[in-house]
């Protein structure tokens, strides 16, 4: 068997893993290893090949990164930074037919601008809003749906972990892709606002009225937030004006949010502990996936499965649209079976020397940057898609009594939204691009 014919057959037996609950980070190392000993016929390249690997993976220092942003993650929800940001949006908009879940969409958004995960954002702010959104009136559909969409801001809205990890495996900048990001997280935001809009106005009886809150009280829990303001600004800003890397500005948003939480009361030392003990497990996770997509990409590097599959791509001469339509399917496909992480180590890759070698009008490193973007979004709806969304089920832990399929029915308009928002930003890259543009 060739090595193409090897790397073609790990597919399916990767799926199979995964299927029976193997962790996936562990599926892709076996996979990986069995792939290479079948490929050299020997087990003593492999031993150097598992060295080697394992050593240049966890050497990269860009990889710091990821630590400090769950870190800094963890110190933001100590802090209450979460509540302060959606007592903020609701007294603001809570009146407003659905606006206190239009609140807990744009205090998703501002959490994800201290936090980077997408799970941890839904978690934190579902903590904080569902009581809120029920107490309210809204539906157990609605109030997890828009909680469970809205978490996937986390990712999208820099910093982004996600984000990180394809920047690495890319080799492009970290600091030019959180700019990319920008525009397209606001829309994200700004089209599950209007997914609301038209949700509790086709079903008036899915959400309540809250009273208006004085001007004066909305100015207080405005000025309450300032702490978020104050650390986005500095990781964001330092990172864009080239005051610190992002693994410095990633330091500096911890410490940041550490000092916050202290301020706040919620950091002491059982806390810090317990901060420290969540960043260590979720980092552990992580790498784990890392060191077994890089096991698994080195075997499909040694079958030359990723060169050939280009190779043979550009030379079908395929419209670089349809082949960009068909990789974009693909992925929402998988992400009904597969988490957001695991997703981009395993396909970029494979897809990404396709991409690069096809003719979109822009230079290579804007191409590189757009596809990410384009990557993150659909990765991103895979989050809230049925059945395998991870950000349904935290949501839908939080409140037991709504059954899952409601859930699901909840969250289909949001579904569409990413989907709409991912046509406009394929169809028209300037969208993505423009804040680069604005700042070169």
């Amino acid at each position: 068997m060739t090595g193409i014919e090897l790397a073609a057959w790990s597919f399916p037996v990767l799926l199979a893993l995964i299927f029976i609950r193997v962790p996936i980070g562990l599926a892709m190392a076996v996979c990986g290893l069995v792939g290479a000993y079948l490929v050299y016929g020997t087990p003593v390249p492999l031993l150097n090949q598992l060295k080697q690997v394992t050593f240049t993976t966890f050497s990269n220092y860009n990889l710091s990164v990821i630590p400090l942003f769950l870190l800094m993650g963890q110190f933001a929800a100590l802090g209450g930074l979460s509540r302060s940001l959606f007592k903020a949006a609701e007294a603001w908009i809570g009146h407003y037919e659905g606006g206190v879940a239009m609140a807990a969409v744009g205090a998703c958004a501002g959490f994800g601008a201290i936090c980077g995960s997408s799970l941890a954002t839904a978690a934190t702010m579902g903590q904080v809003a569902l009581p809120e959104l029920r107490r309210a009136g809204y539906s157990g559909a609605l109030s997890t749906a828009c909680l469970a969409a809205g978490g996937t801001l986390g990712i999208l809205i820099p910093p982004s972990v996600v984000l990180v990890i394809y920047a690495i495996l890319t080799e492009q900048n970290i600091a030019k892709l959180f700019l990319a990001a920008f525009v397209p997280g606001i829309l994200a935001a700004v089209g599950y606002i209007i997914v609301i809009s038209i949700y509790v106005r086709l079903k008036p009886d899915s959400a309540g009225r809250m009273a208006p809150v004085p001007m004066a009280e909305r100015w207080k829990a405005l000025g309450s937030t300032w702490p978020v303001i104050v650390i986005f600004l500095s990781v964001v800003g330092g990172i864009y004006t080239g005051l610190f890397t992002p693994t410095e500005g990633a330091a500096v948003g911890a410490f940041g949010t550490g000092l916050a939480a202290w301020l706040a009361g919620g950091l002491n030392a059982k806390t810090l502990r317990e901060a420290i003990y969540g960043t260590a497990i979720a980092t552990g996770m992580i790498f784990m996936i890392v060191l077994g997509a890089g096991l698994y990409n080195t075997f499909l590097a040694l079958s030359q499965l990723p060169q050939e599959l280009a190779q043979w791509v550009i030379g079908q001469g395929l419209s670089p649209w349809l082949v960009l339509t068909l990789i974009l399917v693909i992925y929402l496909l998988l992400g009904c079976v597969m988490d957001s992480l695991s997703m981009i180590l395993l396909t970029i890759p494979i897809f990404f020397p396709m991409i690069m070698g096809l003719d979109f009008g822009m230079t290579p490193e804007e191409t590189a940057i757009w596809f990410g973007i384009l990557v993150l979004i659909v990765v991103e709806v895979g989050l809230i898609t049925p059945p395998v969304g991870m950000n349904l089920f935290v949501i839908n832990n939080m409140a037991r009594s709504v059954p899952i399929v409601q859930t699901y029915r909840g969250v289909t308009p949001f579904v569409i939204s990413d989907l709409v928002r991912t046509a406009i930003l394929a169809a028209f890259p300037s969208i993505t691009l423009f804040a680069l543009w604005m700042t070169s």
